[in-house]
């Protein structure tokens, strides 16, 4: 099994510690610190922007009620971004994060696969993006199903949509 080491929602601004309570609006922003994915939420008006640094994606939204049951809405163009900014990434985690993004947004239709090939002993798969006809390049780490599932998990964690 895969440890990314991802620290829950704690629901708290990052900059003030004040809690963010049901309908409040806040930003949060999913980093790379230290080779490992963070993630950060901010209140709206303590809101600056994305931090410099390490940023994969950064998204806006409101606290649910505490009694709202979560409903799994997928955002493709987050992923996207997310998946963008993954490349050229070497860590491992961070290969194994993007792979399953890729596999996502082709369920989603986002993507389309066109190829795979080995290039210096690794699968590579070619994608190309159903919106903007741009072609990506994948690395297939090979996970196993347990593996897959894990990844997909914290992805769905970390962008806080499970």
């Amino acid at each position: 099994m895969i440890d990314y080491q991802i620290q829950p929602n704690t629901r708290r601004c990052a900059a003030t510690g004040r809690e963010l309570r049901p309908g409040d609006k806040f930003f949060a922003v999913l980093l790379e610190e230290g080779g490992k994915f963070a993630r950060r939420d901010y209140a709206a008006d303590a809101w600056t922007g994305p931090p410099a640094e390490g940023v994969l994606a950064f998204w806006s939204g409101r606290v649910p009620p505490a009694e709202q049951a979560r409903k799994l809405r997928i955002d493709d163009d987050l992923l996207t971004d997310c998946f963008l900014r993954l490349d050229g990434q070497e860590e491992p985690a961070q290969v194994n994060f993007r792979y399953v993004i890729a596999l996502l947004l082709m369920r989603r239709r986002r993507f389309r696969f066109e190829e795979a090939r080995v290039v210096a002993g690794r699968e590579v798969l070619r994608v190309r993006c159903a919106r903007t006809g741009a072609d990506y390049q994948v690395v297939n780490p090979r996970l196993t199903e347990d593996e897959m599932i894990a990844v997909q998990d914290e992805v769905f964690k970390v962008l806080g949509w499970e």
